[in-house]
This record gives C-alpha cells, sequence and structure tokens, in this order.
C-alpha cells in the first residue's frame, strides 16, 4: 500500500489474534523519507511503499475568513459586521417590507447594503440564524428548510429577470410556513420586472460622518480609546477638513478609513494634515497622478509595482521584484532616450539609497518584526497612504496596456521568497474584481497548471478574493468544474489549493464536490501523492469549522466504500488511518485544522458512528480505527467525552450484518476475558 510522506500505513491483512502489533515489531527499524521512495521488506504479497519527497512544495498556508457564504454564517462573523452600524435612511421601509417575509435591497456598489440585510436578519433569527444562499441559484425552485434569515448576496442578472409577483408571492408562503425571512439584495443598475416593486426598497447609505462617529464610540466602549481621546477625534471629526474629506468620500468604508485614521491621530500625536494625506493618497485619482508622475521613470514604476504586488513584504524582496520587473518596463517602453549629462562630468556609480527611492513614490519601511519561515527579522515596506496599494496596482493591471503581462512575467521569473504568494495572490486577486472580458480568469491558468506549488497557492489566494465579487461568482465555478476534471495534475491540485481557503469555506457543499472529481481519475504514484497532499489540506480547511465537519464526513464515508486501488479510496484510507491513530493531517503535513477521531465522536457522534462502521468492514482501514477505539477506552477522560459506552451498544447491535465489526466486538470480548500471550499485545 502506499501512502503519503511521514504517514504510517495501516494493516491491510486481516486480523490474527494475539499477533505483535507491527509498530512495535518495526520500532527500530524505520525510516524518515524526505525525497525518493522506500521499499521496506515483504509481508506476505505486500511490499509497504513509503514516498517520500515535497516536491517544490513550500507555500504559505494561512487561510482568512470568507465575507459571503453559502451557508451558515458564523455567529462572531455577524457580530464583527454589525460592530458601529448605523441605521440607513430606508431601514424603517425595510423592515416593513420583511414584514411581508422578503426584501430584495436595491443598492449601489459599497453602500453598506450586506451590512444592513445582516443588521435586519439578525434582529429577527440572531447572529447565529443566517444562512447565505448561492448568488446564481433559481430562487423559484429553492425552498427554505428552516426557521432562519436567508440572504442571498448580488443576485446575478441572469436570475433577476425569472423573479416575478408569482414567484415572490409562493416563495413569501413557504418562508412563513418555516417563520423564515429572505433578503436580497441586487445591484442598482440590474432590471427587475415591474411587478416586484412591492418588495423592492431602494438602499442610501447612512451619513459618513455617523458613521465614522459610531465607529469611535465603538472603539471607546472596547477600551481602545479613552473618554478624552474620544473627545479630541470627534472634534477633529467635526472640524471643516474632515467634513470636506467626507462630503468627497460619503460611502461607509471611507467612514470606517476615517475613524481608524483618527484613532490613530489621537493616540499617536500626529497631524490633522498627514493623515488626510493619508487618507486622499488611497484614491484613483491619487493613484493616476503618481503613475503619471512616474511615467518616464522605469524605476520608480518598478518600485511602484513591487510595493503594490508585495505590499507588506520585507524590503530585500519587494528590491529583488523591482530589480527584475525594471528591464522588463524598459524594454516595453522602446529604447531609452539619451540622458542628461551627469553633474560635474561624473557618473553616478551608487544610485539613490532605498529610503530615497521610497519616499520618491510615497513609500516607506515599515518597522521590523521577526518573521516565522524563515526565522529572521522581516522589514516591510509599505506605502504611506490606505488603500494606496490596492488603488495603484489597479490602475497598472486594468488601465495601462501590456503592463499586467510584464507583472505575471517578473513573478515566473524571480525566485520563491516566503509569503510572496500570499501578497500577490491577494493583491491581484483584488485587481482582477474589477476586471471585465473573458482573459479575466484565463490569465490565472499559467500559475494554475504549474509544477510549483507556491504558484498554484497565488492562484488559490486570488480566486479567493474575486469570488467575495457576486457577479464573478458564476464564472469562477464553472472554471473550479471544468480543472477538476481536467487531466493535468497541476490543475487539479491548483482546484484543491483553492477549496482550502475562502473559496472552500464559504461554498463547502460544492467544494467536496470538486474535491470528488479531482480525485476521479488514476494517476501515477508521484503524481498521485501530490494531489492527495492537495487534498488533505483542503479537507484540514473545511473541517476547522463545526459546520463543514458532518459534510467532509458524509464525503469520507462515500469515498471509503469507492473501490480499492482508486484515489477517493486512498485518500478515505489516509484520512482515517491519520485520525485514528494520531491525527490528521499528521504532525508535519501542511494543515489549518487537526482532527482526532475522538474529536469526531464527542461533536458529530452520529455520522462519526457511521464512518467507523464502514472503516472497520474495509480491511485497510480496521486495524487503525481498532487501534484509535483502544486508545479512546482505556483514556478515562477520552472515554467520557465520547460516549464511548454507547458506541460500544451502537456497534454490537449492528455486529451480526457488518463483518468488520463483529471481529471488533469479538476482538474486544477476548482481549478483556483471555490474558495476553505472553511477549504479545493483546
Amino acid at each position: 500500500m502506499s501512502t503519503d510522506a511521514n504517514t504510517a500505513p495501516g494493516p491491510e491483512e486481516p486480523d490474527a489474534d494475539g499477533q505483535p502489533d507491527p509498530a512495535e515489531v518495526y520500532r527500530d527499524n524505520q525510516q524518515q523519507v524526505d525525497q525518493g521512495v522506500a521499499v521496506m521488506g515483504a509481508v506476505g504479497d505486500h511490499f509497504t511503499v513509503i514516498t517520500g519527497g515535497r516536491f517544490d512544495e513550500t507555500a504559505t498556508n494561512e487561510i482568512f475568513t470568507p465575507r459571503l457564504r453559502e451557508g451558515p454564517y458564523p455567529a462572531h462573523d455577524v457580530q464583527e459586521r454589525l460592530r458601529g452600524f448605523v441605521e440607513p435612511p430606508a431601514y424603517a421601509r425595510c423592515r416593513k417590507a420583511l414584514d411581508n417575509r422578503i426584501l430584495v435591497l436595491r443598492a449601489g456598489r459599497s453602500t453598506g447594503a450586506s451590512t444592513t440585510a445582516f443588521a435586519l436578519l439578525a434582529e429577527r433569527h440572531g447572529a447565529a440564524g443566517i444562512t447565505g444562499l448561492d448568488a446564481s441559484d433559481e430562487l423559484s425552485r429553492w425552498r427554505p428548510k428552516e426557521s432562519r434569515g436567508y440572504l442571498l448576496q448580488g443576485l446575478a442578472p441572469e436570475q433577476a429577470g425569472g423573479l416575478s409577483e408569482v414567484v415572490l408571492t409562493g416563495l413569501a408562503g413557504l418562508l412563513r410556513r418555516s417563520n423564515a425571512h429572505l433578503v436580497i439584495t441586487v445591484r442598482a443598475e440590474v432590471p427587475l420586472p415591474h411587478d416586484t416593486s412591492p418588495w423592492q426598497v431602494t438602499h442610501h447609505p447612512p451619513l459618513a460622518a455617523d458613521v465614522a462617529a459610531e465607529r469611535l464610540r465603538t472603539m471607546a466602549r472596547a477600551g481602545d480609546l479613552t473618554g478624552e481621546l474620544l473627545a479630541e477625534a470627534l472634534e477633529h471629526l467635526d472640524s471643516a477638513s474632515f467634513t470636506g474629506h467626507l462630503g468627497a468620500h460619503p460611502l461607509p468604508g471611507e467612514a470606517v478609513d476615517v475613524a481608524d485614521a483618527l484613532r490613530d491621530l489621537v493616540v499617536s500625536g500626529r497631524t490633522a494634515s498627514s493623515v488626510l494625506a493619508e487618507l486622499q493618497a488611497g484614491s484613483s485619482a491619487a493613484a493616476h497622478k503618481a503613475l503619471a508622475e512616474s511615467s518616464h521613470r522605469a524605476d520608480r514604476i518598478a518600485l511602484m509595482a513591487a510595493i503594490s504586488l508585495l505590499d507588506g513584504q520585507d524590503r530585500t524582496v519587494v528590491e529583488e521584484f523591482s530589480t527584475v520587473l525594471r528591464p522588463l518596463v524598459t524594454e516595453r517602453g522602446g529604447p531609452p532616450a539619451t540622458g542628461a549629462p551627469e553633474p560635474h562630468g561624473h557618473r553616478d556609480l551608487l544610485g539613490p539609497a532605498l529610503g530615497d527611492r521610497l519616499e520618491a513614490v510615497g513609500a516607506r519601511l515599515g518597522p521590523p518584526r521577526f518573521g516565522v519561515v524563515p526565522l529572521c527579522t522581516v522589514q516591510p515596506v509599505v506605502f504611506s497612504g490606505r488603500h494606496r496599494s490596492d488603488a495603484l496596482l489597479r490602475c497598472l493591471w486594468l488601465e495601462y496596456e501590456g503592463m499586467n503581462p510584464l507583472l505575471w512575467k517578473a513573478l515566473d521569473e524571480i525566485p520563491h521568497r516566503p509569503g510572496i504568494e500570499l501578497a500577490a495572490g491577494r493583491a491581484i486577486g483584488r485587481a482582477l474584481m474589477h476586471a471585465t472580458g473573458p482573459n479575466t480568469l484565463r490569465q490565472l491558468k499559467p500559475f494554475a497548471e504549474s509544477e510549483k506549488r507556491w504558484r498554484r497557492r497565488l492562484v488559490a489566494y486570488a480566486l479567493g478574493e474575486m469570488v467575495e465579487h457576486p457577479p464573478l461568482t458564476g464564472a469562477i465555478r464553472e472554471q473550479l468544474r471544468r480543472w477538476s476534471g481536467t487531466a493535468s495534475v497541476p490543475l487539479r491540485c491548483t482546484v484543491a489549493e483553492t477549496c482550502a481557503g475562502k473559496y472552500g469555506l464559504a461554498r463547502p457543499v460544492f467544494a467536496l464536490k470538486l474535491l470528488d472529481t479531482v480525485l476521479n481519475r488514476p494517476d501515477t504514484e508521484t503524481e498521485g501523492t501530490r494531489l492527495r497532499s492537495a487534498v488533505a489540506f483542503a479537507l484540514s480547511v473545511l473541517v476547522s469549522e463545526k459546520a463543514g465537519q458532518p459534510l467532509v464526513l458524509d464525503r469520507l464515508r462515500s469515498w471509503q466504500t469507492a473501490e480499492p486501488g482508486t484515489q477517493q479510496h486512498s485518500m478515505a484510507v489516509h484520512v482515517v488511518n491519520s485520525m485514528s491513530s494520531t491525527t490528521f493531517p499528521v504532525a508535519g503535513a501542511p494543515a489549518h485544522h487537526r482532527l482526532r477521531l475522538a474529536d469526531l465522536l464527542i461533536d458529530h457522534f452520529g455520522r462519526t458512528l457511521d464512518l467507523v462502521v464502514t472503516a472497520l468492514d474495509d480491511p485497510a482501514t480496521y486495524e487503525a480505527v481498532v487501534a484509535g477505539l483502544f486508545l479512546i477506552e482505556n483514556d478515562p477522560v477520552l472515554r467520557q467525552r465520547t460516549s464511548f459506552p454507547r458506541l460500544l451498544g451502537e456497534l454490537s447491535d449492528v455486529a451480526r450484518s457488518h463483518r468488520g465489526v463483529l471481529r471488533f466486538v469479538l476482538r474486544r470480548h477476548r482481549a478483556r476475558t483471555s490474558p495476553p500471550a505472553e511477549g504479545f499485545a493483546s
């Protein structure tokens, strides 16, 4: 049997009671394999093959919480969204419309309509009672299942035309019977049938000054500001300079930025003018101006692009990327013009220092911090304005001909440095949220089919950002569906990596379908190991939230019953054996959350019982599960917390119809009624 690196294969032979535990027999005859293949001695007709090697698999495994979900929203997430919420002008009308079970909330982009929808539903069902719906689903076919608040954010234009008075009236009746409510947000420019007007309310954001003031008061209630500092911040907020800024930037998100800036102002003692300058530097107009002023300087364009793409990365990483990009930008601009003579007839052999170059493009060095990987000090490079990185990269990527291919080319040429896939992936994703046309997703494919994991992780991070934008949800879903069924192993690995992040947490049902398709092809042992590693990481992310664990358990049980030798069966065997003997994923393997069999019995007894029954019937997992059950039984705390006596009773009830369960019950009975043979484990 083949297993992933650092994974101890479970015995596949039929149980031979009284025989020594193979782990004990080979305790002093073990190998650690970092690369290549180790073949140990034959046992019966089988060889134990442990495939080692990480390939070029080093990458960042950080996970971010999605803002847009299909499924239950965690209560703490909803509470955080409503922190400092200010009711918009039409809030009373929204409440009244929702009394009839359905509200269609029309709004412009970034006006706070989603926050308003959360507040309305939380009033009716609490912070833990809100479930997100797929924006591409046909509402005429959807049925409420529970007494909850349902939220559909960004109704797709192709679905909007299907709404009608008949559909909404029928839905309202179903919602009333379930004691549920539905809020649909739709962009203001999306046309809706006229007969839906009784359910529609047009949303306008609350006053920006009110949002900023409430945000500051929330900070004071949380202890982030003293009473004196709060009064000082509110005084600045009422000043002409900040009032004028909010008049030009009236959106709720911009008001939150002002509140955060005012907190920094009063805490650090900075001047109001410097804070305002940083706020204004993040606008699209400021980004265009900065790029226009530097249009003749390849060094400055390259440096600005490097900081925008790798925001917060160490100075050496930013300089390295800038050095690679500079000649590409120079070549793009054609032959250089004849330069002015050097002053005093001497060449400048040093050039400007980094600090001077950063100052010229409006950036600075942040305070040093200690990096985790590798263990070294990191000094990040950041722009001096809020959102300036996003604004500059968006302009470079979308508005200047031929710039985004150069950025991809530079990323392709630089060596991997820890964290660049995270910074660049998220930055590219935020830029592509504003892109249009058929090439929006196509440009990700060269990195998606790369042999190097960090490049595939970059695509995963980019897609995780893009899918937060409802108009792109359907296109990304279709792209991942196509990639999941391709013969290319790297592309399927990218699908798994994408499921191991925002996308998977936001859409666990669809993510598990993708993982099933990803594994639905025979691959070489080397390819299969890499693919199973990516899928294992995705599963570790999906089980990090309790809501996803039942779905994963159901999928594992399905894979456990697949034909031996298939990728699905191998994956199930790996997961079940790992969490029975130690944890899944095993120590040393990339993971976001590690599970034990005992944890699942505590939280999901019924589904875990079904998986245990299936695993005991499978020779590939029988020994590991038996050992895991004995470990639980022999630990008094775990025995109580897992309701182990109840588990034994349930297993005894089904033993007659499950050969593996019967073997376990008889084995346990013999182990407790007969003394163990001398020299052997029971």
